[in-house]
């Protein structure tokens, strides 16, 4: 087995194992951004959710009159837990650099939060630009690295830490760049923060104890200017909350 096929591999169990864990997780809940990609797409015929969790973006276009869900994730379990919940969401359990459609099968596509796990994004990218008809939509949000070398080092350190399947949190700039050059026409961006309990955030991926302790670690020698950049709040020392970027795209084909 390659390395990225053992990558997805490893993916595919870690987020089977966590699945119930999402589908509580108030980050993939609610937000704002959901609501911005849900409107992006807006009533769209035939949708696909690529690696999408326990479903709530799936979930969320339906709600919102979308005609037909089609839901993917690499892990079973998280399809499982998406069709338990989401009953009128179809789920395909596949890998979403090589999506199992027709070209020209869904005129809205979506991707929340999951990008960071793949190993090839600008195959990802590829799939989703063959699988979405003519004047198609894509909404894209996923977690992104400031342009500094040094943040970026410091925030894809203690992602990877905190869960090994974390292969990379790219740029804003990248994610423009694979985009414009399988074609898409970028409509709408923006970068957001979220802020995110440590606890929750550590808890979401049920780290060790021996990755927390290197985790809080990390956090201890960080940048000087990570505090800013990332809103770091602390209480007697550690770590209560810190803000993630993410880049938020409306793209068309």
């Amino acid at each position: 087995m390659d390395e990225k096929q053992d990558r997805k591999q490893s993916a595919a169990m870690s987020f089977g194992e966590q699945a119930e864990a999402y589908l509580e997780s108030r980050v993939h809940r609610t937000g704002n951004d959901l609501d911005q990609l849900v409107e992006w797409v807006g009533t769209a015929d035939r949708a696909l959710d690529v690696a999408t969790g326990a479903g709530h973006t799936a979930g969320a276009l339906l709600e919102a009159d979308t005609d037909s869900v089609v839901a993917t994730d690499i892990a079973p379990e998280m399809i499982t837990t998406t069709k338990r919940e989401f009953p009128d969401v179809a789920g395909v359990v596949c890998d979403a650099e090589q999506l199992p459609f027709a070209s020209g099968s869904f005129d809205a596509v979506t991707c929340r939060i999951a990008a960071h796990h793949f190993p090839d994004p600008e195959a990802f990218l590829g799939e989703v630009a063959r699988v979405l008809e003519p004047g198609g939509t894509f909404a894209f949000e996923d977690n992104v690295a400031p342009d500094s070398d040094t943040l970026d080092e410091f925030l894809n350190k203690i992602e990877t830490i905190r869960d090994p399947t974390h292969v990379r949190s790219h740029r804003a700039s990248d994610w423009f760049s694979w985009l414009t050059k399988v074609g898409f026409t970028i409509d709408d961006s923006r970068v957001v923060t979220k802020t995110l309990n440590f606890d929750e955030w550590v808890e979401n991926v049920d780290t060790s104890v021996e990755r927390q302790e290197r985790l809080r670690a990390a956090f201890d020698d960080r940048p000087s200017d990570a505090t800013e950049t990332f809103e770091i709040v602390e209480s007697d020392g550690d770590v209560v909350s810190f803000a993630n970027l993410k880049l938020l795209v409306q793209a068309t084909l």
